[in-house]
């Protein structure tokens, strides 16, 4: 009997992380989740029916480099190589850079969004690479295309996700391990519900977990989700700088930590 295909997913306690974990669990496949509260993944997990040697949970925060690289190492002893690597984890904080506790803030994202994303597919790289398979997914944003006012920690890192997907993809394109850098739009999360400003186009997480597991299994290498925000992107990325400033000013700034 064939075994099921396995997913490793980080950042699976909430939102877009766990959401995509219920939609290759539908699909299917083996998880292997990590989250920094495992308890709430094992609660959760059960009240999805899912159990067994269809799910393993490892506790791990992604800004600890051996934590996280620890849990790939064990989901690999136990699970096997997984198919896909999901990158899911992340976290979205205002900042305002004349504030000097911001500037840990700032850390605290890009150790999150950047490191944490390469920590992830660290693991995993070199038995893909053995085996000449596998899938590692990026999880980028919009709010990468330009930066924003008061969201320059977010922005910014997640600029530097989709470079660094995209050269990871460079690397790996003989070896047969496909890259995908998924660019999601806004999505009704725990990330975005406190903002303050309007989010058009906004998507439930089933949705975008939908969309997203369709454009990972169809060997896209770039997709950003829903396709208006890709519109919208582009135009933003046309605009001159002086019409972009003047179409930006007086727009809410994002929550900074403590608001």
């Amino acid at each position: 009997m064939s075994v099921a295909p396995l997913v490793f997913i980080t950042g699976a306690s909430s939102g877009i992380g766990q959401a995509l974990a219920l939609r290759y669990h539908r699909a299917g496949y083996r998880l292997a989740l990590v989250a920094r509260r495992g308890e709430e993944m094992q609660a959760w997990a059960a009240a999805q029916g899912i159990a067994g040697e269809r799910l393993a949970i490892y506790a791990a925060d992604v800004r600890d480099v051996p934590a996280i690289t620890a849990a790939g190492r064990a989901c690999i002893a136990a699970q096997g190589v997984p198919e896909v690597v999901i990158a899911g984890a992340g976290i979205s904080i205002g900042v305002d850079t004349a504030i000097e506790s911001d500037l840990e803030v700032m850390r605290a994202v890009y150790e999150t969004n950047n490191l944490g994303t390469a920590a992830s597919f660290h693991p995993f790289i070199a038995p893909m690479r053995e085996r000449g398979t596998g899938t590692l997914v990026g999880i980028g944003s919009v709010g990468g295309i330009r930066g924003m006012p008061g969201h320059g920690a977010y922005c910014s890192s997640k600029a530097a996700v989709i470079s660094y997907c995209e050269s990871l993809r460079g690397e790996l394109r003989a070896s047969g391990v496909r890259v995908v850098t998924v660019v999601p739009g806004y999505v009704d999360t725990p990330l975005t519900r406190a903002n303050r400003y309007a989010m058009p186009f906004l998507m439930q997480p089933a949705a975008f977990a939908d969309r997203a597991f369709d454009a990972i299994a169809s060997g896209a290498s770039y997709r950003v989700i829903p396709w208006q925000m890709g519109v919208v992107a582009k135009l933003l990325r046309l605009l001159p700088n002086a019409l972009f400033d003047a179409a930006l000013a007086g727009r809410p700034r994002k929550h900074r930590a403590g608001e």
